[in-house]
């Protein structure tokens, strides 16, 4: 038997603005020179975003081999390598690029750094396209390390000239604390100015470590390929909160809700608010009486962008939330 009473709105939740950023891309080119439109890999990490613009004329691709000669492609949020880019121009497409600006600026300082003869200790998760996508700016000297353990492995050729970047979308303290470790084997190694974690990552585990000691369950609303959507829910975990991920409101289980009488409720930075809205409709059909938003810092980062999408007639935006 439910006992909720109340649901509780982390603040900030859902899209971010390089998020916002990647499936405008995707809409305007779509507009603007017709369907189909090739994304290499999912636009940004969401079923629901994904399966809503592969509706209006978006094909999603891994292999550029699959792409036909001539046509309009655009980067996924998650960045490209080297290589990609350099077939991707080679293929001759019309190319845009979706990256978020905050992955731009860790290959900017990469090739920067490199440029400089520095080798490079990356902080991620192995085979995210982030990572890939970073690791790929350079032909070699980038190590990855995914955990404390990985840095005691690390063999750099030489230890003088080293510097530590991160995947924008870890936890902050798993981050933090594998750049202690890494400080503490490297002593020398030089760190961003400003840390690679971007400032949405980080607000919405901000706002999950407000809301976990206010509630009995969390609900992540994001999907399970979404690095950020997870770590928000290990974070409610980790706080000592029960806590699930859920695509959509299909995935909620009654049984999860016995004996909680408050229910907090987010979402990672690629899932749409209208998933969050039928989330709270669910949640209300199990017996929750009101709904209430945490106060927290309000974004307002827009990102300008690339050039040859201005539109005469544009849809209205925010066609997905």
């Amino acid at each position: 038997m439910s006992t909720v009473q109340e649901v509780i709105l982390a603040e900030p939740r859902g899209f971010c603005a390089g998020v916002d950023r990647a499936i405008e891309i995707v809409e305007r080119a779509i507009a603007k020179f017709g369907a189909p439109i090739y994304v290499r890999h999912e636009i940004v990490h969401n079923t629901y975003v994904v399966n809503e613009l592969k509706a209006k004329g978006a094909v999603f691709i891994e292999d550029l081999a699959e792409v036909p000669p001539g046509a309009t492609l655009v980067f996924s949020a998650h960045g490209v390598s080297k290589a990609v880019q350099a077939e991707a121009r080679a293929r001759g497409f019309e190319i845009f690029d979706a990256t978020c600006p905050l992955v731009t600026k860790v290959h900017v300082e990469v090739a920067k750094l490199a440029k400089e003869g520095y080798e490079f200790i990356m902080i991620g998760h192995k085979g995210h396209p982030e990572v890939e996508g970073t690791m790929g700016q350079l032909s070699g000297g980038i190590h990855l390390v995914e955990d404390v353990a990985d840095v005691a492995r690390v063999q750099p050729a030489q230890t003088e000239k080293l510097a530590v970047v991160t995947q924008t979308t870890l936890s902050v303290d798993d981050a933090a604390e594998i750049s202690a470790a890494v400080r503490a084997r490297f002593p020398k190694v030089r760190e961003p100015k400003q840390q690679d974690i971007c400032y949405a990552t980080q607000n919405r585990q901000d706002a999950v470590k407000l809301l976990s000691p206010q509630v009995d369950l969390v609900i992540v609303v994001g999907s399970p390929t979404s690095s950020n959507s997870n770590r928000l829910r290990e974070l409610a975990q980790r706080l000592g909160t029960e806590s699930y991920m859920v695509d959509s409101a299909a995935e909620l289980k009654p049984e999860w809700f016995e004996g909680k009488a408050r229910v907090g409720l987010t979402a990672g930075a690629s899932a749409p608010e209208v998933l969050v809205r039928e989330v709270i409709d669910r949640i209300k059909a199990l017996g929750a009486v009101s709904v209430r938003k945490m106060d927290g810092i309000e974004e307002t980062l827009k990102f300008p962008l690339p050039k040859g999408l201005k539109l005469d007639h544009m849809p209205a935006p925010g066609h997905i939330s």
